[in-house]
């Protein structure tokens, strides 16, 4: 099935092999920073992915120096400029962004070198798994430009990822927290060398993809949505309803099939 995409100026898109596709903002000279066309772009291959037979996507940037080192300050005039509800607008045009690529149906992993900084770190908490470089460095600098942690998600991602505590301080500091740091905390899954970075996150995506479609995708929805409703009863109600309607897809059989057969399924998404 080919992916329908509209024309991308920050951001580039391939599927370097079945079922597998990687994103990349690419603004290297900038250090992938983003831009409002950047965000808008977000929701563009948000919605032109998400109808797609993608089992993984790699969301990296393009480059040595950065992941996303956050808004490009030399577009940050355009936002003081703004009325109260122009910025507003923005402001639901860049969550909108991230909130495309965080609930594509399928995992997302951010494969991170160097710093992923105020919404550079936004986008990476959206994805499903981090795995980072040595070079790795995170920041929630938003108290530095007189906004605060409230912005893009990251109040929400942050504080779910790592708990209030750490969320706390790392948003009242606004300091860098390097990558053997972030592993510890739980702010990204693996740390691997830099040259290894890509191919860490294609086997991963690999192994990701050997799975039954729809189990994964109902697993992702399951661990989403309970993230965000207030009590246990509700949470095994979706799992309830999930695990029924899978239950009724070609792929459970055939996975119960292999099983006893002691032989790998071939799963078909059906």
């Amino acid at each position: 099935m080919t992916i329908d995409f509209p024309a991308l100026e920050t951001l580039t898109f391939e599927e370097p092999e079945p079922g597998i596709g990687i994103l990349r903002m690419n603004r290297p000279d900038r250090m992938n920073s983003q831009t409002v066309r950047m965000f808008h772009e977000y929701l563009a291959a948000g919605r032109a992915l998400r109808d797609s037979r993608l089992r993984a996507l790699i969301v990296t940037g393009t480059g040595e120096r950065a992941f996303c080192a956050g808004f490009d300050l030399d577009e940050i005039d355009v936002l003081t400029e703004m009325g109260v509800r122009e910025f507003l607008r923005f402001q639901e045009t860049a969550t909108g962004g991230i909130q495309s690529l965080r609930h594509l149906p399928f995992p997302v992993i951010a494969a991170i070198h160097g710093p992923a900084t105020g919404g550079g770190l936004a986008l990476a908490l959206a994805c499903d798994i981090r795995l980072a470089a040595p070079t790795l460095k995170m920041s929630a600098a938003f108290v530095k430009v007189g906004l605060s942690i409230g912005e893009l998600g990251t109040s929400f991602t942050l504080t779910r990822l790592i708990g209030p505590a750490h969320a706390a301080e790392i948003a009242y500091t606004a300091r860098i927290v390097e990558a053997e740091e972030a592993l510890r905390i739980g702010l990204v899954n693996q740390v691997v060398p830099t040259a290894e970075l890509l191919d860490a996150a294609l086997a991963m995506a690999r192994q990701i993809a050997q799975n039954s479609p729809g189990g994964v995708r109902m697993s992702k929805r399951a661990i989403q949505r309970n993230a965000e409703i207030g009590s246990y009863e509700a949470a095994l109600e979706l799992e309830n309803r999930g695990q029924a309607l899978l239950t009724r897809t070609d792929d459970m059989p055939e996975a119960l099939a292999a099983f006893k057969a002691k032989r790998t399924p071939e799963f078909t998404g059906r």
